[in-house]
C-alpha cells in the first residue's frame, strides 16, 4: 500500500487528477479496449474532477474511450433529484467531458427489485473484465462507498442501511435535515472495489485523521472498511497533512521518504 501525503486539499485533487490522466493515456485506451474507471461522488472529488475538465477543454486528455462506474446511489432518489449521485456527477462531471453516455454506468435508485439491479451492476462490471482504476472517498468512520463498520470485507454490490453518523453527516446537503436524508442505499461492495486492478482512496482534513490511522497503522477490522486496503496490491491512500495529524511522527516519515522519488 502506498500513502501519498501531500500539503492541502488542492494538492490532493491536483495530484489524483494528474494521476488519473497518466493512467488513462498510459493504457491507450481504444474503443474495442476501453480503460475502466470507478468514481465516487461527495465533495472530497470535487477538486479533480474540475482539473479533469480543465484537461478535456485544454485538449490534453480524452474520455472517448473511458467506462465508469459509480460507487453507489440514493434509494428512492431519480435522476432528476439534486442530491442524487447521478444528477452529481453529470452536473460536476460527465456534462463537462467527452464521455460517451453508453459509457456511463450508474445505480438506480428507483428500482423496484433491488437484487437483480445490484447482481445487473455486477454484471456489467464484469462484462468489461475488470475496474483499472477505481476511485472512492473516506468516511470520517472510515466507511468506503456506503459501505459502512461492520460490512462484511467480501461483500458485493447491494441494498445497505445508512448509520445514523452518515446521515447526519450527508444532512449537509439535505438542508441541515437529517430526516430529508435517504436512509437506505444501494452500493458497491467492498470485494467489488477490491476486485480493481488499482485503488485510490482520498482523505483530507482533520476529521479524517482517525480513519488514516486505523488504514495505515490498525489491524484489518471490519469496523474499519478503509483498513483493507492494506491488502489490495496495487492500494494508494492519498490524504493531506491535516488526515495524518493521528499517524505517529515515523510513519509519516517512512512514507514521505519512499515517495521522494516516484510518481
Amino acid at each position: 500500500m502506498r500513502l501519498i501525503i501531500q500539503n492541502n486539499y488542492d494538492d490532493c485533487s491536483r495530484w489524483a487528477a494528474q494521476y488519473v490522466a497518466y493512467k488513462i493515456k498510459a493504457f491507450r485506451p481504444t474503443a474495442k479496449k476501453p480503460f475502466v474507471l470507478g468514481l465516487p461522488t461527495g465533495s472530497t472529488p470535487l477538486g479533480m474532477y474540475k482539473l479533469l475538465i480543465e484537461m478535456y477543454q485544454q485538449k490534453k486528455l480524452s474520455f472517448e474511450n473511458v467506462v465508469t462506474f459509480n460507487m453507489d446511489e440514493y434509494i428512492g432518489l431519480d435522476g432528476k433529484h439534486p442530491q442524487s449521485y447521478r444528477h452529481f456527477m453529470y452536473e460536476n462531471f460527465f456534462n463537462h467531458v467527452n464521455i460517451p453516455a453508453a459509457n456511463i454506468h450508474m445505480l438506480n435508485g428507483m428500482t423496484k427489485d433491488y437484487a437483480k439491479e445490484c447482481q445487473l451492476y455486477e454484471n456489467a462490471i464484469k462484462s468489461y473484465g475488470k475496474i483499472h482504476l477505481f476511485i472512492g472517498g473516506v468516511g470520517e468512520d472510515g466507511h468506503i462507498a456506503f459501505n459502512e463498520p461492520g460490512s462484511s470485507l467480501s461483500s458485493r454490490t447491494r441494498v445497505k442501511t445508512l448509520t445514523k453518523e452518515t446521515i447526519a453527516a450527508n444532512s449537509r446537503f439535505f438542508d441541515n435535515d437529517p430526516t430529508k436524508v435517504p436512509q437506505t442505499v444501494l452500493t458497491i461492495g467492498i470485494g467489488t472495489f477490491m476486485d480493481a486492478e488499482e485503488v485510490l482512496l482520498i482523505a483530507t482534513g482533520n476529521k479524517k485523521a482517525r480513519a488514516i490511522h486505523h488504514a495505515v497503522e490498525g489491524s484489518i477490522n471490519h469496523m474499519w472498511p478503509i483498513s483493507i486496503t492494506q491488502m489490495h496490491q496495487h492500494g494508494i491512500i492519498l490524504c493531506d497533512e491535516a488526515a495524518t495529524s493521528e499517524l505517529r511522527a515515523d510513519t509519516v516519515r517512512y512514507f514521505k521518504d519512499i515517495e521522494a522519488q516516484k510518481f
